[in-house]
């Protein structure tokens, strides 16, 4: 029975949750994750390109990206919409796809926005890794992508 309870502890461990205020209001927030022409403007880490996306932003639309880092590798990734409660949340399915065109394991992904003071708190958590290690490169591309998004904010 402690194994299971290692085990289940070390899976909440490699949850990502990451927090965020931006100085813009919550529809806008919501807008730049939905709308295609805005997540164009900040997707992918820094010095990466968003070459692609597209979103069907209802429950059971589909999702997919694809972005060019600095060295010119090209990465895809695509989900499935799960909930979509405009402007407050948006949860929807991630996986990177394979050099093989298939698609690795499922995240899930909830990101809320609330206002607060007239900025957006944007809570952003990301379950389902296989380990720490990938929760840990998932956190490094989100933040300088979530660096991007308040860049973007800034100019819109």
């Amino acid at each position: 029975m402690a194994e299971r309870s290692s085990v289940a502890a070390a899976k909440v461990e490699w949850e990502l949750v990451i927090t965020r205020v931006f100085d813009a209001p919550r529809e806008l927030v919501f807008k730049a994750w939905s709308e295609p022409e805005r997540v164009m403007q900040w997707l992918g880490p820094k010095g990466f390109t968003a070459l692609e996306f597209e979103m069907n932003p209802r429950p059971g639309g589909g999702w997919h990206a694809r972005m060019r880092s600095p060295d010119g590798a090209v990465y895809a990734n695509r989900g499935i919409v799960h909930e979509v409660v405009e402007p407050d949340r948006l949860v929807f399915g991630f996986a990177w796809e394979d050099e093989s065109g298939g698609f690795g394991s499922e995240t899930l992904v909830t990101i809320s926005f609330a206002e607060v003071g007239g900025k957006t708190e944007m809570t952003f958590s990301q379950t389902g890794f296989a380990s720490a290690e990938d929760r840990d490169g998932h956190r490094e591309g989100w933040s300088e992508s979530f660096d991007k998004l308040a860049e973007y904010l800034a100019s819109d």
